[in-house]
């Protein structure tokens, strides 16, 4: 069976709330595939998105690229709007000056609507 990359905005995933926006690097940016592209934030205070799939999914992997982050708190619902999260994976990354975070996260069991 074929592994689908359901965390993109071709397979009708959307990013509903972002608490920073920057015009050059949007949030949306985060599901559109490319890597040449990012999502840019303040890094004044603890950011967060919302990912909405709009279906249950199975998440088997995650994959997050990132930089100056320190704690990575990843939350879930189930539920079609977006409340009612809880806590699935939290992480502290190592800072290496001028290097990408890469964090990946495998063996996630559960079927999601909303990613936090």
């Amino acid at each position: 069976m074929r592994k689908v990359d359901l965390c993109l905005s071709s397979e009708g995933t959307e990013v509903i709330l972002a608490t920073s926006s920057d015009e050059k690097h949007p949030p949306e940016n985060i599901i559109d595939g490319n890597p040449e592209t990012f999502w840019t934030t303040t890094g004044m205070f603890p950011q967060e998105f919302i990912i909405c799939f709009h279906k249950h999914v199975r998440i088997e992997r995650l994959v997050i690229q990132s930089y100056f982050v320190r704690t990575l708190r990843i939350e879930k619902s189930t539920s079609k709007e977006p409340v009612d999260f809880e806590q699935w994976v939290e992480r502290d990354l190592v800072h290496t000056e001028g290097q990408l975070q890469n964090e990946e996260i495998v063996e996630i069991q559960g079927r999601e609507e909303q990613v936090k």
